[in-house]
Protein backbone atom coordinates (compact mmCIF):
# COMPACT_ATOMS: atom_id res chain seq x y z
CA UNK A 1 0.00 0.00 0.00
CA UNK A 2 1.74 3.42 -0.97
CA UNK A 3 1.00 6.48 0.39
CA UNK A 4 -1.41 8.48 -1.50
CA UNK A 5 1.23 11.58 -0.99
CA UNK A 6 4.36 11.85 -0.06
CA UNK A 7 5.30 12.03 3.96
CA UNK A 8 7.17 14.56 5.59
CA UNK A 9 9.39 14.44 8.22
CA UNK A 10 8.02 15.80 11.96
CA UNK A 11 8.49 15.73 15.22
CA UNK A 12 5.82 14.60 18.25
CA UNK A 13 5.11 17.74 20.35
CA UNK A 14 1.76 15.88 22.16
CA UNK A 15 -0.81 13.27 21.45
CA UNK A 16 -4.48 14.09 23.10
CA UNK A 17 -7.90 13.46 23.09
CA UNK A 18 -6.56 9.72 21.24
CA UNK A 19 -7.07 11.43 17.45
CA UNK A 20 -5.25 14.39 17.94
CA UNK A 21 -1.07 15.16 17.88
CA UNK A 22 0.52 18.34 17.68
CA UNK A 23 3.87 18.23 15.69
CA UNK A 24 6.57 20.21 14.82
CA UNK A 25 7.71 20.12 10.84
CA UNK A 26 11.22 20.90 9.77
CA UNK A 27 10.89 24.39 8.92
CA UNK A 28 9.22 24.99 12.57
CA UNK A 29 5.89 25.15 11.94
CA UNK A 30 3.23 23.69 14.01
CA UNK A 31 0.39 21.56 12.85
CA UNK A 32 -1.90 19.30 14.03
CA UNK A 33 -2.63 16.17 12.73
CA UNK A 34 -4.87 13.07 13.02
CA UNK A 35 -3.82 10.23 15.17
CA UNK A 36 -5.43 7.27 13.30
CA UNK A 37 -5.32 5.15 16.63
CA UNK A 38 -7.46 4.34 19.35
CA UNK A 39 -5.11 2.46 20.87
CA UNK A 40 -2.92 3.61 24.38
CA UNK A 41 0.24 3.52 21.34
CA UNK A 42 1.90 2.63 24.44
CA UNK A 43 6.06 3.37 23.89
CA UNK A 44 5.32 4.99 20.61
CA UNK A 45 3.90 8.71 21.76
CA UNK A 46 6.34 10.07 23.87
CA UNK A 47 6.91 14.48 23.01
CA UNK A 48 10.12 14.47 21.12
CA UNK A 49 9.38 11.24 19.03
CA UNK A 50 10.80 11.32 15.50
CA UNK A 51 7.64 11.01 12.81
CA UNK A 52 6.13 11.23 9.38
CA UNK A 53 3.09 12.60 8.51
CA UNK A 54 1.32 12.47 5.17
CA UNK A 55 -0.18 16.01 3.96
CA UNK A 56 -3.29 16.48 1.87
CA UNK A 57 -5.43 18.74 0.29
CA UNK A 58 -8.93 17.69 0.67
CA UNK A 59 -11.25 20.33 1.45
CA UNK A 60 -13.47 17.69 3.43
CA UNK A 61 -11.00 17.00 5.85
CA UNK A 62 -10.49 19.33 8.96
CA UNK A 63 -6.48 18.48 9.70
CA UNK A 64 -4.30 18.45 6.66
CA UNK A 65 -2.02 16.19 7.93
CA UNK A 66 -2.45 12.34 9.04
CA UNK A 67 0.17 10.68 11.32
CA UNK A 68 1.74 7.35 9.27
CA UNK A 69 4.91 6.52 11.03
CA UNK A 70 7.52 6.59 13.85
CA UNK A 71 10.70 6.71 12.92
CA UNK A 72 13.16 4.82 15.70
CA UNK A 73 16.15 5.33 13.79
CA UNK A 74 18.40 2.88 11.48
CA UNK A 75 15.76 2.32 8.85
CA UNK A 76 12.88 1.38 10.97
CA UNK A 77 9.76 2.10 11.35
CA UNK A 78 6.48 1.50 12.95
CA UNK A 79 3.24 1.98 11.49
CA UNK A 80 0.65 3.89 13.68
CA UNK A 81 -2.48 4.46 11.12
CA UNK A 82 -4.44 1.62 12.03
CA UNK A 83 -6.53 1.56 9.03
CA UNK A 84 -3.26 0.67 7.13
CA UNK A 85 -2.87 -3.19 7.86
CA UNK A 86 -6.11 -3.93 6.34
CA UNK A 87 -5.44 -2.05 2.97
CA UNK A 88 -2.11 -4.01 2.63
CA UNK A 89 -3.84 -7.61 3.60
CA UNK A 90 -6.20 -6.52 1.15
CA UNK A 91 -3.75 -6.23 -1.46
CA UNK A 92 -1.40 -9.51 -0.68
CA UNK A 93 -4.34 -11.67 -0.36
CA UNK A 94 -6.22 -10.29 -3.83
CA UNK A 95 -2.27 -11.00 -5.53
CA UNK A 96 -2.30 -14.69 -3.59
CA UNK A 97 0.67 -13.94 -1.67
CA UNK A 98 -0.05 -15.01 1.86
CA UNK A 99 0.63 -18.85 1.21
CA UNK A 100 -2.11 -20.54 3.92
CA UNK A 101 -5.03 -18.33 1.69
CA UNK A 102 -3.61 -18.08 -1.76
CA UNK A 103 -6.29 -20.92 -2.89
CA UNK A 104 -8.80 -18.25 -2.26
CA UNK A 105 -9.53 -15.54 -5.03
CA UNK A 106 -12.52 -14.30 -3.92
CA UNK A 107 -12.00 -11.58 -1.09
CA UNK A 108 -14.74 -9.70 0.45
CA UNK A 109 -13.89 -7.31 2.93
CA UNK A 110 -16.21 -5.94 6.17
CA UNK A 111 -18.28 -9.03 6.05
CA UNK A 112 -21.46 -9.13 8.71
CA UNK A 113 -21.04 -12.06 10.63
CA UNK A 114 -21.65 -13.27 14.55
CA UNK A 115 -23.23 -10.77 17.27
CA UNK A 116 -23.52 -7.77 15.09
CA UNK A 117 -19.80 -7.89 13.79
CA UNK A 118 -18.21 -7.39 10.23
CA UNK A 119 -15.24 -9.49 9.89
CA UNK A 120 -12.39 -7.63 7.90
CA UNK A 121 -12.33 -10.03 5.11
CA UNK A 122 -14.02 -13.05 4.14
CA UNK A 123 -12.49 -15.63 1.66
CA UNK A 124 -14.80 -18.06 -0.80
CA UNK A 125 -13.88 -20.43 -3.03
CA UNK A 126 -15.81 -22.99 -4.40
CA UNK A 127 -14.60 -26.90 -3.15
CA UNK A 128 -13.19 -25.02 -0.38
CA UNK A 129 -14.38 -23.71 3.11
CA UNK A 130 -15.42 -20.25 4.14
CA UNK A 131 -12.13 -18.49 5.50
CA UNK A 132 -12.76 -15.91 8.37
CA UNK A 133 -9.97 -13.76 8.48
CA UNK A 134 -9.61 -11.41 11.55
CA UNK A 135 -6.68 -8.42 10.85
CA UNK A 136 -4.92 -6.89 14.88
CA UNK A 137 -2.46 -4.39 14.12
CA UNK A 138 0.60 -5.03 16.64
CA UNK A 139 2.70 -1.81 17.26
CA UNK A 140 3.68 -2.27 21.55
CA UNK A 141 7.10 -3.58 21.75
CA UNK A 142 8.66 -3.49 25.17
CA UNK A 143 11.56 -5.71 24.84
CA UNK A 144 14.21 -5.50 21.96
CA UNK A 145 12.78 -7.51 18.87
CA UNK A 146 9.65 -8.64 20.32
CA UNK A 147 6.06 -7.61 19.27
CA UNK A 148 3.30 -7.64 21.64
CA UNK A 149 -0.53 -7.39 21.28
CA UNK A 150 -2.72 -6.14 22.79
CA UNK A 151 -1.43 -2.65 24.01
CA UNK A 152 -4.64 -1.82 26.11
CA UNK A 153 -7.23 -3.88 27.03
CA UNK A 154 -9.62 -4.85 24.45
CA UNK A 155 -13.30 -6.48 25.45
CA UNK A 156 -13.44 -5.75 21.47
CA UNK A 157 -10.72 -7.97 20.49
CA UNK A 158 -12.03 -10.75 23.03
CA UNK A 159 -14.90 -10.73 21.74
CA UNK A 160 -13.47 -11.06 18.02
CA UNK A 161 -11.58 -14.20 19.41
CA UNK A 162 -15.16 -15.33 20.76
CA UNK A 163 -16.66 -15.01 17.03
CA UNK A 164 -14.04 -16.87 15.28
CA UNK A 165 -14.03 -19.82 17.81
CA UNK A 166 -17.54 -20.02 17.04
CA UNK A 167 -17.21 -20.08 13.28
CA UNK A 168 -13.98 -23.11 13.32
CA UNK A 169 -16.79 -24.85 15.63
CA UNK A 170 -19.40 -25.13 12.80
CA UNK A 171 -17.15 -26.07 9.97
CA UNK A 172 -15.61 -22.85 8.76
CA UNK A 173 -11.79 -22.01 8.27
CA UNK A 174 -11.52 -19.08 11.15
CA UNK A 175 -7.86 -17.13 11.01
CA UNK A 176 -6.83 -14.56 13.19
CA UNK A 177 -3.84 -12.78 11.53
CA UNK A 178 -1.12 -10.45 13.63
CA UNK A 179 0.03 -7.86 11.74
CA UNK A 180 3.28 -6.43 13.03
CA UNK A 181 3.37 -3.00 11.98
CA UNK A 182 7.01 -2.87 13.09
CA UNK A 183 10.56 -3.15 11.31
CA UNK A 184 12.20 -3.90 14.43
CA UNK A 185 10.54 -7.16 15.65
CA UNK A 186 11.15 -10.97 14.90
CA UNK A 187 9.19 -12.31 17.90
CA UNK A 188 5.86 -12.06 18.95
CA UNK A 189 3.69 -12.92 22.00
CA UNK A 190 0.82 -11.55 23.79
CA UNK A 191 0.67 -9.29 26.15
CA UNK A 192 -1.22 -11.62 28.99
CA UNK A 193 -0.72 -8.76 31.95
CA UNK A 194 -2.13 -6.42 29.85
CA UNK A 195 -5.35 -8.04 29.22
CA UNK A 196 -6.04 -11.67 30.51
CA UNK A 197 -9.38 -12.15 29.36
CA UNK A 198 -7.48 -11.61 26.14
CA UNK A 199 -5.11 -13.97 26.32
CA UNK A 200 -7.73 -16.36 27.87
CA UNK A 201 -9.73 -16.07 24.88
CA UNK A 202 -7.35 -16.65 22.98
CA UNK A 203 -5.89 -19.94 24.19
CA UNK A 204 -9.85 -21.24 24.05
CA UNK A 205 -10.05 -19.76 20.52
CA UNK A 206 -6.78 -22.04 19.31
CA UNK A 207 -8.54 -24.90 21.24
CA UNK A 208 -11.42 -24.54 18.95
CA UNK A 209 -9.24 -24.45 15.46
CA UNK A 210 -9.24 -21.00 15.11
CA UNK A 211 -5.41 -20.42 12.97
CA UNK A 212 -2.88 -18.20 14.07
CA UNK A 213 -1.24 -16.12 11.51
CA UNK A 214 2.05 -13.73 12.06
CA UNK A 215 3.17 -11.36 9.03
CA UNK A 216 5.70 -8.67 9.53
CA UNK A 217 5.40 -5.75 7.28
CA UNK A 218 7.98 -3.96 4.41
CA UNK A 219 7.85 -0.03 6.21
CA UNK A 220 9.52 2.51 4.51
CA UNK A 221 8.39 6.71 3.80
CA UNK A 222 6.46 5.71 0.87
CA UNK A 223 4.68 2.55 1.41
CA UNK A 224 3.40 -0.74 3.65
CA UNK A 225 3.34 -3.69 2.33
CA UNK A 226 2.87 -7.70 3.96
CA UNK A 227 5.96 -9.09 4.88
CA UNK A 228 7.20 -12.51 5.82
CA UNK A 229 5.43 -15.00 7.95
CA UNK A 230 7.07 -14.75 12.08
Amino acid sequence: MRFQTPLVPATLIRRYKRFLADCQLQDGQEVTAHCANPGSMMGLADPGTKIWLEPNDDPKKKLKYGWRLVDHGGGHFTGVDTSVPNKALRAALQAGEIAELAAYKTVRPEVKYGQNSRIDFLLTQPGLSDAYVEVKSVTLSRQPGLAEFPDSVTARGTKHLQELAAMAKIGHRAIMLYLVQRTDCERFALAADIDPAYAAAFEQAQKAGVEILIRKTRITPAEITVGRAL
